[in-house]
């Protein structure tokens, strides 16, 4: 019997969502997936953004043959551990359902520097929500890389949006100054922080209030609440008398996911902030710089591919090897890139 095409599988309860297509996998086959994402299968959605999160070359064929799709909204919600992003992110989904009726969640999960393994937990804490219809919820390991974000969480948004989700929901953990790369993918993005072990001190060093459009103080219904929304606020108005007059002045909103409470409040902001975006250029100039980075990251990845040939591994395992690396570090350095450019000429 002849092999059944991508599709086919994907909705036939066939290989894993992350396994690759065969090398002899047709063009075609990828085509009829890029379709099948193009109509909203969700098990195709999940097998094409398994792919570009596992990294196989299909990926990079694939994507290409996505159907056009209008940009959707992109709302990044970041902050601490603990601060109750993923029951907010509950509360934002059933709330702006008025607003898009197809809304999707990327849960990226920080992955253990061991095992590179994550929770990947979001699903179960979301579960209210995972089987409404219109709604499609994908858990994503951030796999190492910096900033609390996966490097596929990009193309996930873009599979997504092919896919007619017009708003994507990325929740990451922002606990440093690395953790805040959600900024540059994002249309808006929102920190939450909460009352509890001086959040907004820690959000204040870490640069978190830097790249918020919206800030949420969220559980304010406990001790402590009041204190932190004063610092909050006092805060934002220092930053606003030194900012431009034509700047979004970022809104500080009060929420109890936990109770549903600030939701609206909550909407209104992220509405008003995507209306101010599309009118000031900020939204096409974000989406501008998230391509350049985009293609900046793919050339930087193919010079690395071609620069590590075995021949220069092997090299590097022996320099290794040597107790004194440090003073030959830069000649050796220097001698690599000089052949690289000499047989790349």
């Amino acid at each position: 019997m002849a092999e059944r095409s991508l599709t086919e599988q994907a909705g036939a309860g066939g290989p894993s969502a992350s396994q690759a297509p065969d090398e002899g996998a047709q063009d075609t086959d990828l085509r009829e997936l890029a379709a099948a994402v193009g109509r909203g299968e969700r098990r195709a959605i999940a097998r094409a953004i398994s792919w570009v999160e596992s990294g196989v070359q299909a990926a990079d064929t694939l994507l290409p043959m996505l159907p056009a799709a209008e940009a959707g909204w992109r709302i990044g919600i970041t902050g601490p551990p603990g601060a109750g992003k993923s029951t907010l992110v509950q509360c934002l989904v059933q709330a702006l359902r008025g607003h898009a009726p197809r809304i999707a969640v990327l849960a990226v999960d920080p992955s253990s520097p061991v095992s590179h393994g994550a929770l990947l937990g979001d699903r179960t804490r979301m579960s209210a929500i995972a089987a409404e219809e219109g709604v499609y919820i994908r858990s994503m390991a951030a796999r190492g890389a910096l900033g609390g974000l996966s490097r596929a969480t990009a193309d996930a948004a873009m599979i997504l949006e092919a896919a007619h989700y017009g708003t994507v929901l990325i929740e990451t953990v922002g606990v440093g100054q690395s953790e805040i790369d959600v900024a540059s993918v994002a249309d808006t993005t929102v920190v939450v922080l909460n009352p509890d072990a001086g959040d907004e001190v820690q959000a204040a060093k870490a640069g978190l209030l830097e790249i918020a459009d919206i800030i949420v103080l969220n559980k304010s219904d406990r001790p402590g609440a009041e204190a932190s929304w004063a610092t909050l606020r006092a805060m934002l108005d220092l930053r606003a008398q030194h900012r431009d007059v034509n700047a979004w002045p970022v809104p500080l909103v009060r929420t109890t996911a936990s109770a549903g409470s600030g939701t609206p409040e909550l909407c209104a902001a992220l509405v008003a902030h995507r209306e101010f975006a599309c009118r000031a250029g900020s939204w096409q100039a974000r989406r501008r710089d998230w391509r350049r980075r985009r293609i900046e990251a793919a050339v930087a990845a193919a010079l690395s591919t071609a620069f590590w040939t075995p021949p220069r591994r092997a090299e590097l395992e022996r320099v290794l090897n040597h107790a004194t690396l440090s003073g030959d570090t830069q000649a050796l350095v220097a001698r690599w890139l000089e052949e690289f450019q000499r047989a790349d000429s």
